[in-house]
């Protein structure tokens, strides 16, 4: 046997003693795509936020009653330097809040032109459901409410339906808080 045949035959032994004692790739997860929102609670229904409509969750500061506005605005309250005018959601759906004063949060709405605390019940803090999830109902909320939602998911046997601030936002019944 020539060298280069000895040398061949020596890398074809090596390559099969590789193959033997090689251990399997790792099992290959399916990674699935999740939507994130931030979970509240109001009138009793779970509610799911797109993260990118709210730009900050508070306890209810204290704020000062205003004169002359609908009953659903609370007043005004100094956040940091900037007046936040704070809106009482359950009354705005014609409600009322259901949770304890000290369960109550703020969700702060935050656009170009509106910078505004809607009060809730309860805030769960981030919630992430699986995006092949979604589906196109809201779910049993408040036909009052019905206008603002765009779909749900569900999770652990609870529905949540996801909430659009920017559709509040639109409406010029919030957007006009003065009594009529």
């Amino acid at each position: 046997m020539s060298d280069s045949q000895t040398a061949f035959k020596s890398l074809v032994e090596l390559a099969e003693r590789s193959r033997s004692a090689a251990r399997g790739l790792p099992a290959q997860l399916d990674i699935r795509p999740y939507w994130s929102g931030i979970g509240f609670m109001l009138m009793g229904q779970r509610f799911a936020v797109p993260l990118g409509e709210v730009s900050e969750m508070l306890e209810v500061p204290p704020f000062t009653h205003l004169p002359g506005v609908q009953t659903w605005v609370k007043g005004v309250a100094n956040v940091r330097g900037r007046l936040l005018p704070v809106f009482d959601m359950a009354a705005f759906f014609g409600g009322q809040l259901t949770a304890g004063r000290k369960q109550r949060r703020v969700l702060i709405l935050e656009t170009e032109s509106l910078y505004s605390g809607l009060m809730v019940d309860q805030v769960f803090g981030m919630q992430h459901f699986p995006t092949d999830e979604f589906q196109e109902e809201a779910g049993p909320v408040d036909a009052n409410i019905q206008p603002y939602t765009a779909g749900s998911y569900e999770q652990d046997g609870q529905r949540w339906t996801v909430f659009r601030p920017a559709l509040l936002a639109q409406d010029p019944r919030f957007i006009n808080a003065a009594k009529g």
